[in-house]
């Protein structure tokens, strides 16, 4: 009271007592009712009806708050309670609009995004005056660069999947940037044909996510990686198991170059989904396989295997069914063991996969239970390194091409992948920018402003296709070219040449060191050499888990 009585005169701290203040909005909305309808009824001006109508709602809204009980605020502060809520669904676009820092990521900044669509869009992407960015502050990377630059003839740099020595006798040349498994139902028919028509216009792979492969994946006719989840969607039993007939059906057509089975993803590693029946269109359904309005579920593991070795197993028969198609899989980093027992499956059935994608914990285009997004999953430089380290240190690295995704943007974010061990990225949240995503975060609500992720017609119509197109290309072109210049800056031929020796990174304020220093890397062998005993363990990650690791199950050993 006291506090109050400084901010307030006494005379309206007294009616207050008597007549809160808090209902002042609703009291005047009475006001106004009965003045428009004494103007109204007296001089029959059509203002008063106005008046008294709008009113009449403020009114009969504030009746509703009063007897409302789910919501304590609107039932205290009836009528301008609802400010309230207003405020708090326009605080994304306050905070990005308004308040947000240029360098501010959260979770891509606006640096990050005015990049992507400058890009998207053929504008320049050139920053006057320096950058924005501290140089001094710990954790700042940069590439060392050359005295002697490069001439690269092509900004169209591509590796060959499936020349490592499997089964596979379909080898795809694909560009070391594709987009990243996003499934139709999770974006709307206009966003997958638009990203399908630039993708077929730059050459470059388009992953279908596990949803399987519609008919807007199919009619522009670009490259085409199909991700196979536990669902089987597109190539499964009514009971939800895998139907390998169904597969060769699919895996034969020529726009499919890749097999990525999914075991599990960065935005909920080890967390299965449900898309529920509502959501089950007509086109969905026959894109998945599945009944029209039933729920579909994703089961958090898969059934086709249960150990490391059935697994394998399971890569091999994808591969002949296929006809001899690179297949491999994707998956977040979770317990060391599993990887590793995965590993000496390989190692002990002889087969391996053609490639490996590691999705970083930070990456995901969908909605997932907030304890997932923040604290499940290993970030992507770890779970890179724990992949790309483990392979060297068997000493057949040269076997799997490894690819990775995770906040992947720009030519700078691609060189350091390379250079933790990648052989290619793949990015879906920057397509998305392409499209014209602004970030608003609504992707699971249906309500996407720009009619990326909606299913709703009328919002998904607003997304034009030939224009959207046409900057996945220019975005997908102009990234590559800048990569090209970082290439050419640091002396070297291909992204694939770049190392950990040319990545620096601030670790003090007065010291920097190469990611080569600071990050711990494999000789190759040298995991054999220590499980032989004939070097010691250099990681204790390795020293820990890899004895007790198991090809026949992915728990340890005891």
């Amino acid at each position: 009271m006291d506090l109050l009585g400084e901010a307030m005169p006494r005379w309206l701290i007294r009616l207050n007592e008597h007549v809160p203040i808090r209902y002042a909005v609703w009291v005047a909305a009475l006001l106004g009712l009965l003045c428009g309808l004494w103007t109204w009824a007296t001089d029959g001006d059509h203002h008063g009806a106005v008046l008294a109508g709008a009113c009449a709602l403020l009114v009969g809204l504030g009746l509703n708050d009063m007897r409302q009980s789910s919501r304590s605020i609107l039932r205290n502060y009836p009528v301008i309670g609802h400010l309230r809520y207003l405020l708090e669904f326009i605080r994304p676009e306050i905070r990005q609009y308004f308040l947000e820092s240029d360098n501010e990521a959260a979770p891509f900044s606006r640096q990050q995004r005015s990049l992507v669509y400058q890009r998207a869009k053929g504008e320049p992407d050139k920053r006057p005056f320096g950058t924005q960015k501290d140089v001094g502050a710990t954790g700042y990377e940069w590439l060392s660069h050359s005295m002697v630059p490069s001439d690269v003839p092509s900004h169209d740099f591509r590796i060959t999947i499936g020349a490592g020595g499997s089964s596979c006798s379909q080898p795809y040349s694909a560009s070391v940037f594709n987009i990243s498994a996003m499934s139709f139902g999770a974006l709307s028919a206009n966003a997958v044909l638009a990203l399908n028509t630039g993708a077929s216009r730059g050459h470059f792979a388009h992953d279908t996510g596990e949803g399987s492969i519609s008919r807007y994946h199919r009619e522009p006719g670009g490259d085409l990686i199909w991700e196979i989840g536990s669902g089987y969607f597109g190539c499964r039993t009514d009971d939800g198991h895998f139907d390998a007939d169904k597969f060769v059906a699919h895996a034969r057509e020529p726009q499919v170059k890749l097999i990525e089975l999914k075991l599990s993803q960065g935005a909920k590693p080890g967390h299965g989904g449900v898309l529920p029946g509502p959501k089950v269109t007509p086109e969905i359904a026959a894109a998945r396989g599945v009944p029209e309005g039933v729920d579909c579920v994703s089961p958090a593991s898969h059934s086709a295997f249960s150990t490391p070795i059935e697994m394998m197993q399971f890569i091999e028969r994808l591969r002949q069914l296929s006809g001899g198609k690179p297949v491999g899989f994707k998956f977040c980093v979770g317990h060391a063991w599993e990887w590793f027992a995965m590993a000496k499956a390989m190692r002990e059935t002889g087969i391996w996969p053609d490639f490996i994608v590691v999705d970083g914990a930070e990456g995901g285009t969908g909605a997932a239970p907030l304890e997932f997004t923040d604290h499940v999953g290993a970030p992507l430089q770890e779970g890179l390194l724990l992949v790309h380290n483990t392979l060297v240190g068997m000493g057949e690295r040269h076997r799997v091409k490894i690819g990775c995704a995770g906040k992947v943007i720009s030519a700078f974010d691609i060189a350091r992948m390379m250079a933790l061990g990648a052989d290619w990225c793949n990015s879906a949240r920057g397509f998305m920018f392409a499209l014209g995503c602004i970030q608003a975060q609504s992707c699971h609500t249906g309500h996407c402003p720009t009619g990326v992720t909606s299913q709703e017609p009328l919002r998904a119509r607003a997304l034009v296709v030939p224009d959207k197109a046409e900057r996945v290309y220019r975005y997908h072109h102009n990234t590559l070219h800048a990569l090209k210049e970082l290439v050419q800056a640091a002396g070297l031929h291909h992204p694939n040449d770049i190392t950990a020796d040319h990545i620096v990174r601030r670790v003090s304020g007065f010291e920097v060191r190469r990611l080569s220093n600071l990050l711990p890397y494999l000789q190759p062998g040298e995991l054999l050499a220590a499980e032989r005993g004939e070097a010691p363990w250099s990681q204790p990650a390795f020293a820990q888990y890899w004895p007790r690791a198991r090809a026949d199950a992915f728990g340890l050993a005891d």
